[in-house]
């Protein structure tokens, strides 16, 4: 039987975990009221930037008692400041079950050599006990794991009356899932994420017992400037009101504002959050139907609603060695791009050979229908190019 194309393609075919797919309807006509050719620190480029700010607060939900920073160097850059900066004053607990888990163990340990360390790993799929979390130590986590499409299901594990901090890499759990407040002192996110911003920039978001760390605790290691959040022991409040650290894109400052007001327009973060399980709806049916593919995480409760991250099942696939597996997704994606149906779709490189379909909410539920049924085709395509047994 041939395998014929699909005849519904999707309007966007950008599928990429980061940087993600722009809002609906965007345009380069959304950046024209950039303040381009000014100073960041002119009181219109503060302004941007505090707006910016308060506008993240809104759509977050995130308690007036916290403060909110813009960073350079994306999530990552967020994440460093704050180990940087709050690490070293009680024994650390880190977790890891997937890539940039493992990023900020090896920061943790190898780079600030911090001594009391304890590291609670899963495996690609599953999530740590986190009931073996100790909380009168300060715990390091992501909370949705991008490279493994596994993320925890709530903060219930974490108590209220926790002696350490909790540090939360959020980036892509940011505007798709809900995230207690309560139970974070750090959340880290970057604008290339769930909303489609640009690159370069982060987000720090700290607790009020997070800036009571930075103000009664001085590292014994030498502070980059661009991670200093203190001055002679005082928070440098400005960097929460837009002053940012270095100089910022304002062109990359207008994108976000323009996100942060289609995501108000939309319904608020309630709205998003519908909106990306809407998007993971269509792939869990999908799947349900479709006994080539399943779900790399394996306990529904803690799958991904952004990252979505496959894996292929087929026994025929299954059986060759593993890198005739990544050969095999990798030549998958490849069709896929080469049809201009679905770019970026394949699993991380770290990550166990597969597929990785973003579905947060700036992607269309109607062209995530449609990508499923290329992936189908280009499944049967790709297995028809396996090598016939003799």
């Amino acid at each position: 039987m041939a395998n014929t194309m699909p005849a519904m393609r999707p309007a966007v075919p950008h599928f990429s975990s980061g940087p993600c797919a722009k809002r609906p309807g965007w345009s380069l006509q959304a950046l024209t009221d950039a303040v381009i050719g000014r100073s960041h620190r002119s009181k219109l480029g503060k302004a941007k930037l505090k707006r910016a700010i308060d506008l993240t607060r809104e759509v977050l939900g995130v308690p007036p008692e916290y403060r909110i920073g813009i960073v350079p160097a994306s999530d990552t850059g967020a994440v460093e400041m704050a180990l940087w900066s709050l690490l070293g004053a009680r024994p650390v607990t880190t977790m890891a079950w997937e890539s940039f888990g493992e990023g900020w163990v090896t920061d943790v340990a190898k780079q600030l050599k911090l001594k009391d360390v304890t590291v609670l790993k899963a495996g690609y799929g599953a999530l740590p006990d986190l009931t073996k979390v100790d909380f009168s130590t300060d715990v390091v986590f992501t909370w949705n794991g991008t490279t493994s499409g596994v993320r925890v299901p709530n903060a219930d594990w974490i108590p209220a009356d926790r002696q350490g901090l909790t540090i939360c890499d959020a980036t892509s759990a940011c505007f798709a899932q809900a995230l207690d407040f309560a139970k974070l002192d750090v959340v880290t996110f970057s604008w290339q994420k769930a909303l489609g911003g640009e690159g370069a920039h982060g987000m720090l978001i700290l607790s009020p017992r997070a800036a009571e760390r930075l103000t009664t605790y001085a590292p014994p290691w030498p502070m980059p400037k661009i991670f200093r959040l203190t001055n002679n022991g005082k928070l440098i409040e400005g960097i929460f009101e837009g002053e940012t650290i270095n100089t910022p894109s304002m062109l990359c400052v207008e994108d976000y504002l323009d996100t942060l007001l289609w995501a108000k327009a939309c319904g608020g973060l309630k709205a998003l959050i519908a909106r990306a399980d809407a998007n993971t709806k269509a792939i869990a049916d999908w799947v349900a139907r479709s006994p080539w593919i399943d779900f790399l995480a394996s306990v529904p409760a803690t799958r991904s609603n952004t990252s979505v991250c496959l894996k292929v099942v087929d026994p025929a696939v299954t059986a060759l060695a593993p890198d005739a597996q990544a050969a095999f997704a990798k030549s998958l994606a490849a069709a896929l791009e080469k049809e201009g149906v679905a770019y970026d779709i394949d699993g991380y490189r770290d990550a166990p050979p597969g597929l990785r379909v973003w579905c947060g909410a700036t992607i269309e539920t109607r062209d995530i229908e449609a990508l499923t049924q290329w992936l189908d085709w280009a499944f049967i395509k790709t297995k028809d190019a396996l090598p016939k047994a003799a």
